[in-house]
């Protein structure tokens, strides 16, 4: 995960999308499934006549089934290639690549960059129908039916309790060695002219299933199944609740991600990587 390239090297910012439908999540995978990582780099190499497979780093790895407007991901090629290709490199990837994945831009990085560390933060949006006819089939792949009128304004009161800086361990699924504290920045929902209620959420970083579970959270509120403080209780309570449904994947959509200034990006990837704690209690 190094900022430093490697002599001979260049550093290639990628902007892709994708429909996560039939991907088994971004990350390569031993047994072989079919994965965005997976379709991406053997193209890479297909298409630059490439012996060797170059691996990509993204901002944030997708579950299977969630899909991405915006991703970001970075990849390391020796500058002979990059000087040969870059010129034609997103026609032939589009050529090469299947149709539910597409790369948009191609660009030599600035120095320091890293598409997951120097990330200052992801916009996730969640899509939810309560019409009592489901969902559109044209949107079918990208809306959740909930079968429950939904209140928006008692979801928009639940969500102020969990923006901020907290441990959101009551809302991830917990990995070996690694810290569930995150800085939730933005969390609100609309509904949109269609019907289709839209959940914009925020932040520097997102653990295992933490939008899932924030949203299945919401919906308990906002069917009235649950009180608008339930889910800021869970919160402050650190562990998970069996009331807190992870939603299906297929209503979620990595829409963009925000990166500081170039002469920033060095310092913001240090820090990104640096473990972080909350205040003790009483603490100044």
């Amino acid at each position: 995960m190094s900022d430093e390239v490697e002599p001979g090297y260049v550093r290639v910012r990628l902007d892709l999308s994708y429909d996560g439908r039939d991907f088994s999540g971004w990350a390569r995978q031993r047994e072989g499934q079919r994965t965005v990582q997976g379709e991406i780099e053997d193209a890479l190499r297909t298409v630059t006549r490439s012996a060797e497979t170059y691996e990509l780093t993204v901002a944030g790895r997708t579950d299977s089934g969630v899909h991405a407007r915006g991703q970001v991901a970075h990849v390391d090629l020796p500058e002979g290639v990059w000087a040969e290709h870059r010129e034609k490199l997103l026609r032939r990837l589009a050529g090469r690549l299947p149709h539910d994945v597409r790369v948009w831009k191609a660009e030599e990085a600035p120095p320091g960059f890293n598409a997951r560390f120097s990330a200052i933060w992801r916009r996730y949006a969640y899509r939810v129908t309560d019409h009592p006819g489901g969902v559109d089939p044209l949107l079918r792949g990208h809306v959740l039916w909930h079968d429950w009128t939904l209140d928006v304004d008692a979801m928009n009161e639940a969500a102020r309790a969990l923006v901020g800086e907290h441990d959101f361990a009551a809302y991830c699924k917990r990995r070996e060695g690694a810290t569930t504290i995150r800085t939730l920045q933005e969390l609100r929902w609309e509904r949109r002219p269609d019907g289709i209620l839209e959940a914009t959420v925020r932040a520097d970083a997102f653990c295992h299933n933490m939008v899932r579970s924030l949203v299945g959270a919401m919906l308990f509120v906002g069917d009235g199944h649950r009180p608008p403080d339930w889910p800021g209780k869970v919160l402050a309570a650190g562990v998970r609740d069996s009331a807190v449904h992870v939603v299906r994947p297929h209503g979620l959509t990595l829409e963009e991600v925000g990166y500081p200034a170039d002469e920033l990006l060095a310092a913001r990837s240090a820090q990104a990587r640096n473990k972080r704690t909350l205040p003790a209690a009483g603490c100044c």
